[in-house]
């Protein structure tokens, strides 16, 4: 059965003023590469999190415009299984609305890995420009393309060549700090035929340490003509209007916040206010969509990587991630979560940085 796209709910008296501007501005439809996205308020691809069990119970809180998968190699997509890979797989009901994005380094393997994403009905392809971890950078692929332009806007005017979807590029400031770069690489992947740019606004070096410099992301917006996504640190709805209003973006990406609380989408678009249960039922739908998508090791070692992000929304949430890291199988996940996940926790309004970064 399709899980609900949509989550209708009574406004709330304790919405932000800002609440209704704010969704206005998320529920304008956009049309990417011919293709129409009912809201502007999209999950950011994350490496290990962003797979199909999560997207799984993401769809059941609903209103996510677009969805990303998470990284796929693009030396493997064109001959993964589906059926068996803990990464290129997905739900036919997901298609309509989920990207696929691929990491590769040489015009060749994006080409052919893309062709495969189109044959099977993605919404589109999007090119990482922006992971800097070590394997990645070694294989001269995500964020080692912005040291060399010229490989990037080769690959995304091969990609377009190729297939008839949109194509969509995520990436970030580049090695330097300086934007000017930045800006300039914009305009050459409009150029090569890119449809939508997604713009991470911190040098590819940083873990995340450094706040994003979310004023950055006006330039590449002021830069091109095609839609620009802002994507960085949004964790509430005031910091999704400030990204909206101060830099003209056309929409925002939400990554870790998204993993923290997948209902933020329904409450930003539409009013939904989540009762006290939400956080249990949260987690026991996730160890569902874990057990029924990867074999017990991976489905743990998945729900290992969530839990810092999920235990980041509580004010003693250390406490909560070493009790969680004792489970051994999704059972034991489940009697966690009913003895230890309460209505009366105290929440932080943004998510604690110790455990969001780890």
């Amino acid at each position: 059965m399709t899980p609900s796209t949509s989550i209708a709910a009574p406004m709330n008296k304790s919405i932000p003023p800002h609440f209704p501007k704010l969704a206005d501005q998320l529920n304008t439809p956009i049309t990417i590469g011919g293709k129409t996205i009912s809201n502007r308020l999209w999950l950011a691809p994350m490496a290990g999190l962003t797979h199909s069990a999560f997207r799984q119970v993401l769809a059941h809180y609903g209103s996510c415009g677009l969805a990303f998968t998470e990284m796929c190699s693009a030396k493997a997509v064109p001959t993964e299984n589906p059926k068996i890979s803990p990464v290129f797989r997905w739900h036919k009901w997901e298609l309509p609305s989920l990207v696929c994005q691929l990491a590769g380094s040489t015009p060749d393997e994006l080409v052919i890995a893309a062709e495969r994403v189109e044959r099977e009905g993605f919404f589109g392809v999007d090119i990482n420009m922006g992971c800097s971890a070590r394997g990645m950078i070694k294989r001269e692929a995500g964020a080692a393309l912005l040291k060399t332009p010229e490989k990037a806007v080769a690959v995304v005017k091969a990609v377009r060549k190729a297939v008839s979807i949109p194509v969509f590029v995520k990436f970030r400031t580049g090695w330097s700090k300086e934007i000017g770069p930045a800006v300039d690489l914009a305009k050459e992947l409009e150029a090569a035929g890119a449809d939508c740019l997604v713009f991470h606004p911190r040098v590819s070096p940083d873990k995340r340490t450094r706040p994003p410099i979310i004023d950055h992301i006006r330039f590449i917006k002021e830069a091109v003509s095609i839609p620009v996504f802002g994507n960085g640190n949004v964790t509430t709805q005031h910091h999704c209007h400030d990204m909206l209003a101060t830099t003209g973006c056309d929409g925002v990406s939400v990554g870790r916040m998204a993993i923290a609380r997948p209902w933020l989408f329904a409450q930003w678009t539409a009013g939904y206010m989540p009762d006290d249960t939400i956080f249990q039922d949260y987690v026991l739908r996730l160890a569902t969509a874990l057990e029924q998508e990867f074999d017990p090791i991976r489905g743990l070692k998945r729900f290992r990587m969530f839990i810092p992000y999920f235990a980041a929304n509580f004010q003693f949430g250390h406490s909560l991630l070493a009790t969680f890291s004792t489970a051994k199988t999704m059972d034991d996940v489940r009697r966690l979560a009913k003895e230890h996940i309460r209505p009366d926790m105290d929440l932080n309004q943004s998510p604690n940085m110790n455990l969001y970064n780890l």
